[in-house]
């Protein structure tokens, strides 16, 4: 007992000094200098686990000591979780995506769930995951943690979630089968001119732009309206940038301008097309326009074109808006929108390290608001709703061409 305490004090005034490497050179040689249960004695006294005196043993014994400055073997010390299970980020993802939140105006996203909620979950699935490791994870995968100051978001449609899962299992089962699946919006509309623009850029200091001083709403200041085309299988963007009105017909028709110019060619054994978008707009759920004007592209493509709302309310769900639209944000912060050139240059520019491209055009067409759909026109489109929330979700199919 006494030589334990004796050794438990020279390992105390020498602990601080120690780094891994030396610790277990010392606990080794004081094991030795002990004789037979040496091992024993000294990892009773100091702590240190017998493997670690053995490792130090070895050590000492084949003289191949450590060179300076490195505690343990190139590829030592504990695997990671993920070293053991590779597909665990892919599991994790998994359990995340469906409730996955984004923020229109930021590339981060979050989710509801808790990090020990997550690790319960991925060990019923036969994951072994501790809820420090699932929050590293997060962090790779640009998840984070928000406060809950912009959360609140009125009323929830009691289908909410349900909608979540319906339009998640669709996606998934489209981009499974190599099918197209597009996501769509139109950004917030931007003034054309030499106006500020949110966000900020490095410049020499006391070289701010000098930028018009008001930029009060007036119908003669020329307006960019952006609609975006996000194509979550290729990670690929597409904006169509009007310079009318956003309308039905508008956004059908840049929807029209990103197969003929990407969709076809990355597309060519399409057999239909499936599109997440917002429930309100000059997409949204309840519009006639934008249900007749589908019709028109899906007798052209000769594709069935299924549609699937995001619940009222959830907009910033949509992938456009975290996945493209964020990134076009960021890319131009600071910098003013002086002509319609510039917006479209800085659209194209707009990549990101995950590979995101995204490719621009400028669409000067005429859009006139006001365009009602006949009763007898309604009558023609191929409407099919899906047995789930057929307001929501619907296909519309192409006539049949002679």
């Amino acid at each position: 007992m006494a030589l334990e305490t004796a050794i438990r004090a020279k390992f105390r005034a020498l602990a601080a000094r120690l780094d891994e490497h030396t610790r277990r050179l010392w606990a080794a040689t004081e094991a030795r200098a002990h004789g037979y249960g040496g091992i024993s004695l000294v990892a009773r006294a100091t702590h240190i686990s017998r493997r670690a005196i053995l490792v130090g043993l070895r050590e000492i014994d084949s003289g191949n000591i450590l060179p300076e400055g490195r505690v343990r073997r190139p590829g030592g010390g504990r695997k990671s979780g993920v070293a053991h299970q590779p597909d665990l980020p892919q599991a994790l993802e998994a359990l995340v995506e469906p409730l996955t939140r984004g923020d229109p105006e930021s590339p981060l996203r979050w989710t509801c769930k808790s990090t020990r909620q997550l690790s319960r979950e991925l060990a019923t699935l036969g994951y072994a995951a501790s809820s420090r490791l699932v929050g590293a994870l997060l962090h790779e995968m640009a998840y984070s943690l928000q406060g809950n100051r912009k959360t609140l978001e009125g009323k929830q449609h009691p289908d909410r979630n349900a909608q979540f899962e319906y339009i998640n299992a669709r996606v998934t089962q489209e981009m499974r089968a190599a099918q197209p699946v597009i996501s769509v919006d139109t950004k917030k509309k931007e003034l054309v001119g030499n106006y500020a623009n949110r966000g900020t850029q490095w410049r020499k200091q006391g070289d701010a732009r000098p930028v018009k001083m008001h930029d009060f709403p007036d119908p003669s200041v020329p307006r960019a309206h952006p609609y975006g085309i996000y194509e979550l299988t290729r990670n690929r963007g597409f904006v169509n940038v009007g310079t009318d009105h956003d309308t039905a017909t508008f956004a059908v028709a840049s929807i029209r301008a990103w197969w003929r110019k990407d969709g076809r060619r990355a597309y060519p054994n399409a057999k239909r097309l499936l599109i997440t978008a917002d429930a309100g707009g000059s997409n949204g759920a309840r519009l006639r326009l934008w249900k007749w004007e589908l019709q028109r592209l899906a007798d052209e493509l000769q594709l069935p074109i299924a549609v699937s709302h995001f619940p009222p309310g959830t907009s910033k769900w949509n992938k456009v808006e975290h996945r493209l639209f964020s990134f076009i944000s960021s890319n131009w912060r600071g910098e003013p929108l002086v002509d319609y050139a510039t917006v479209v240059n800085l659209i194209s520019k707009t990549v990101t390290t995950t590979g995101l491209n995204v490719s621009c055009r400028l669409d000067r067409r005429r859009y006139p608001t006001g365009r009602k759909i006949s009763a007898a026109e309604w009558a023609t489109i191929q409407l099919r709703p899906a047995a789930f929330h057929g307001d929501w979700n619907y296909t519309i199919r192409p006539h049949k061409q002679c």
